[in-house]
């Protein structure tokens, strides 16, 4: 008995780790890193087909397949959390904003901002555009959340960037 329970926990744990690895390894392919994909690749294929290999020998056992799923489904929640607390990458903010002073305040707050001047419903806006490390994504959130809570907010991911005053600054670190 006790050897069965050890087969299901190491089959779901084998298949959280390796589906995180997929999450991660996705993540980083379509960041264009490609070479620590292929590292990720490498070892979660093996956790995969270790797993797998435990599921198919024992498929006389259903529980073995529930557990198999069950450790999917769970690899895929970590996979996207793990990937959320590392913030690897860059990220882009559009801020549309009726406050024209705001700009100076994020610029203070160490972050390029290339401003653009837009039309609205309700009449002329600024266009804020902030690249950055997604790592600071929340700062900047909450810094405009407590300042202009009427602000029109979108956030897209960056693959890359070259030059201008975001490139400045990270040479600086």
């Amino acid at each position: 008995m006790l050897a069965l329970i050890w087969g299901y926990l190491f089959i779901f744990f084998a298949r959280v780790i390796d589906v995180s690895l997929a999450t991660m390894r996705t993540l980083m392919i379509v960041r264009g890193k490609g070479f620590i994909a292929g590292s990720i690749g490498f070892f979660e294929v093996i956790i995969y087909i270790t797993a797998l290999n435990k599921v198919v020998g024992g498929l006389d056992n259903p529980i073995n397949l529930i557990v198999y799923a069950l450790g999917f489904a769970t690899g895929n929640f970590m996979g996207s959390y793990i990937e959320e607390k590392l913030a690897i990458g860059l990220t882009t903010i559009q801020i549309i904003t009726e406050r024209h002073d705001i700009c100076i305040s994020i610029r203070e707050m160490g972050f390029g901002v290339t401003v653009l001047e837009g039309k609205g419903k309700e009449g002329v806006k600024q266009v804020l555009m902030v690249s950055l490390p997604r790592k600071k994504l929340n700062e900047l959130l909450k810094f405009i959340d407590q300042n202009d809570h009427t602000a029109f907010v979108t956030i897209m991911d960056t693959r890359a960037s070259k030059g201008g005053y975001f490139r400045q600054t990270m040479k600086k670190k």
